[in-house]
């Protein structure tokens, strides 16, 4: 049997796995493993001692790959931005950032929740994890919306959808994972989702501001407060923006220069500096503690992710499988653009069986390739590109499509991740709830996702800067 008709095999029984309810980390684990067993197998057609040879070899492959793969100082970013948000929560910074956002836009239509979509934008630029956001606010801001009047589902889905913001606002976990698949520079593509995640925040903000208008009894407007309460709001949210400027000037280096420094070395500073800032506004070690071990559940989870993806990635390497896929699309006669539109749709549909993470580690290897490809290539210039942009360019535009894909999917159901947190948080609300809650965000992500296509430089042109 030809290696890609065993890739194109073993593919269809990972997804079988998945649909079942196998977690994905140990679906692709074993699928990798079973892969590589079966590629080996094949090559020793007529050796009697084909089965243990075979097996040897296999699994001194897919024991290797971890190592080797997530031994990346990049992936040590995301334990720091996670933790990043854990102790600014435990700190009492996000309750301070939560005030500040219903004193200044509490007014609107619909002020309060769109004070927790600001809010959770807020957050979202000192955590780089959306579950760890959503679960934050479906603690503060869900209790202050029903006590307004606020249908409790929608409350709860302006949480869950606020919390995906965490994917594209730096720092992010998901473009850092996205970053090393694709080999393409950590920083621009941090830099890169900065502008989008304003962007969709916004679209968010004014959904429910047309919502409020149009919907009786929506949800009342929170005002009352004088310039004065709303000027003292500032200076206990000011540690937020204060870290996230310290991360950016130092990764970045805004006067001109070398940076001072990596990604991973401005991650592990922001998160000092919050610990700092945490002692100081009185957090004691079981707030610490809590932190620290809510951190190491969440980043074993994703590493855990990345081991059992990389087997599996490693075994799609050797089938010829992404080579062949690339070829196959790169064949099609017609638009680039329209093949791109396709990818995105198939990844909406493939966001309800799959966690957001887990989907770009399965897809990724295979589909990046087939899009630089449609692209002319890495290293084709702008002027002969199918987007209009040279490969590396290219590389960021893709990503920041696919990880607002990726929030498209954590609030999705029958998996999205998100309303499961906030479903459990808060014992009044069930996950039916939540997806009910959600539903008019699918609107607001598809229109963000139409003008990042349409226009690229809303993506491009931070990242151009450096």
């Amino acid at each position: 049997m030809e290696p890609i008709e065993i890739g194109l095999y073993v593919t269809g029984g990972l997804l079988v796995l998945v649909i079942l309810g196998m977690r994905v980390a140990f679906a692709a684990a074993l699928a990798g493993l079973v892969g590589l067993f079966w590629l080996r197998w094949n090559q020793f057609d007529y050796d009697p001692e084909r089965f243990g040879k075979a097996l040897t070899i296999s699994v001194k492959i897919a024991g290797q790959v971890p190592h080797s793969k997530v031994s990346s100082q990049a992936l040590s970013l995301i334990p720091t931005f996670i933790l990043i948000g854990y102790l600014a929560y435990y700190a009492g910074l996000t309750k301070a950032l939560f005030e500040a956002a219903k004193r200044w836009v509490g007014w609107l239509p619909g002020g309060l929740a769109v004070s927790t979509v600001f809010a959770t934008a807020g957050f979202a630029a000192v955590s780089g994890a959306s579950v760890a956001t959503a679960a934050v606010f479906a603690r503060i801001a869900i209790p202050e919306m029903l006590k307004v009047g606020y249908d409790k589902r929608f409350a709860a889905g302006v949480v869950a959808a606020g919390g995906t913001l965490a994917s594209l606002i730096p720092p992010s976990a998901i473009l850092v994972i996205y970053a090393i698949i694709v080999e393409q520079d950590v920083g621009k593509l941090l830099l890169a989702g900065f502008i989008p995640g304003v962007v969709s925040a916004f679209i968010y903000a004014i959904l429910i501001v047309g919502l409020a208008l149009t919907v009786p009894n929506f949800g009342p407007p929170v005002g009352g407060y004088t310039w004065k309460e709303r000027f003292s709001s500032l200076p206990p949210a000011a540690p937020i923006a204060f870290v996230v400027l310290i991360i950016i000037f130092f990764i970045y280096n805004p006067f001109g220069g070398d940076a001072w420094g990596t990604p991973t070395e401005g991650g592990a500073l922001g998160a000092f500096v919050v610990f700092c800032m945490a002692i100081y506004r009185g957090m004691r070690w079981p707030q610490l503690r809590d932190a620290l071990l809510e951190t190491a559940k969440l980043a074993v989870m994703i590493f855990s992710i990345i081991w059992g993806v990389l087997i599996y990635v490693r075994f799609l390497g050797f089938a010829e499988l992404p080579a062949a896929f690339s070829d196959w699309i790169t064949s099609l006669n017609q638009p680039a653009m329209l093949t791109l539109v396709l990818i995105l749709l198939a990844y909406a549909v493939l966001g309800m069986f799959m966690d957001a993470i887990g989907m770009l580690l399965l897809t990724l290897p295979v589909v990046y390739p087939a899009v630089m490809a449609l692209n002319g290539g890495e290293f084709v210039s702008a002027a002969d590109s199918a987007f209009g942009m040279s490969g590396p360019m290219c590389a960021i535009w893709f990503g920041i499509l696919v990880v607002k894909m990726a929030e498209f999917c954590l609030i999705t159901p029958p998996i999205g991740l998100n309303c499961f947190v906030v479903a459990g948080v808060r014992e009044d609300l069930s996950v039916q709830d939540v997806f009910k809650g959600v539903t008019p965000f699918f609107i607001a992500d598809a229109i963000t996702i139409a003008v990042l296509v349409a226009a690229p430089q809303i993506v491009l042109w931070l990242p151009s800067q450096v």
